[in-house]
């Protein structure tokens, strides 16, 4: 492969984007377009964070979303788990609300809680007022991409961004929530107005990802996080038309998109017709399951338990192992390839020498 040809083959034509770095060779870009990676490609979820004593250590005094906005800060942090573990993705320390503080929305993360909202959307007049994202606003984002991309070699950065129906879910209950019941309230009493606020949302979703794609991220993956509190009907009347919008509007940047949602089993067909390459899986569902229920044509990402990290070697290798053959079989079935993950986040107390172990061990598989 030349320098002048893509760095993603097999995927579109990077119209009116920069040149990014040529990483051909790289196993979780081959995974993601239906090549052969040299090994199976693993990263995780919440792999630079609170597992790790060195991001303790560094975020120590220092709040989240000030954190998001160093763009030094943010460069250390998604190296820690790369220089660690040995994965083969770093994904870039930010949060899902990030952009949503950059345009103006009064917010914090609240340390045990997640992301306060001060003023709740609730009407369409609340819609209306919602400041529009600038890409100028996430310089400072953008300039950890940069740095990043000059830092890691070979190794691909994943960007992401929250998908519009879990930003939505923030803003409308001005926090997390167990049941989203303002939020489904809003939904079916009011859907010209759910309707706006997910448009705008989008807006804003793709704003933050073009900024990432310009800066250089190899990868975008769309977290629709609190999706799996819908429906299927749901889904598809409310939040496929404006994840589908995502996607679209990011595909001539010719890098693999992932989608990926939480408890989001019954979804998985319609979410693998929104338009990304790769379907996260939860742990709930197998992987030779999903890709029934997805269709053959896409890549897989997942799906062990973050749990099984606590239950000592033996019982990682022996979950490992199966999810490994569940994905055997599911490449056979049509789809296109298999990235490795937890089916979430790596959970705070975890060992972080469990997970360089577990990276050793499906390399070696």
């Amino acid at each position: 492969m030349s320098g002048m040809e893509s760095t993603n083959a097999g995927m579109p034509e990077r119209a009116g984007y920069a040149a990014r770095r040529v990483l051909a060779d790289a196993p979780l870009l081959a995974a993601a377009t239906g090549r052969e990676p040299v090994h199976r490609p693993v990263w995780f979820m919440r792999q630079a964070g609170r597992s790790l004593p060195e991001y303790r250590e560094i975020r120590s005094g220092i709040g989240m979303l000030e954190s998001c906005f160093d763009p030094g800060l943010v460069c250390e942090i998604t190296m820690q788990p790369v220089r660690r573990h040995g994965v083969d993705a770093a994904i870039l320390f930010s949060d899902i609300v990030v952009p949503l503080k950059a345009a103006g929305i009064d917010l914090d993360i609240v340390a045990g809680t997640g992301p306060v909202v001060a003023n709740p959307v609730r009407s369409i007049a609340d819609v209306h007022g919602l400041p529009r994202l600038e890409a100028d606003e996430v310089g400072a984002v953008a300039q950890a991409v940069r740095l990043l991309t000059a830092e890691l070699g070979d190794t691909p950065l994943i960007g992401f961004a929250g998908a519009p129906f879990t930003l939505a879910s923030y803003l409308v209950e001005g926090g997390p929530s167990r049941n989203h019941e303002r939020t489904k309230a809003l939904m079916h009493s009011d859907p010209k107005t759910w309707h706006a606020l997910l448009g705008t949302l989008a807006d804003t979703a793709i704003t933050f990802l073009q900024a990432q794609l310009h800066a250089g991220v190899d990868a975008v993956q769309l977290f629709d996080s609190w999706a799996g509190a819908l429906t299927l009907a749901e889904y598809r009347e409310f939040v496929l038309p404006h994840s589908e919008r995502v996607f679209a509007e990011v595909q001539n940047a010719g890098v693999p998109r992932i989608h990926f949602g939480v408890g989001t089993g019954e979804l998985l067909g319609a979410m693998g017709e929104a338009g990304a390459d790769v379907v996260g899986v939860d742990w709930r569902v197998p992987l030779d399951e999903a890709v029934r229920r997805v269709g053959p044509g896409k890549a897989l990402q997942g799906n062990l338990d973050p749990a099984v990290l606590f239950a000592g070697p033996a019982a990682v290798e022996k979950q490992t192992r199966r999810i490994v053959a569940e994905a055997d079989r599911a490449l056979a079935a049509g789809a296109t390839g298999h990235i490795f993950n937890l089916g979430h986040g790596v959970l705070p107390d975890t060992d972080p020498g469990a997970i360089t172990a577990l990276v050793d061990l499906v390399h070696s598989l």
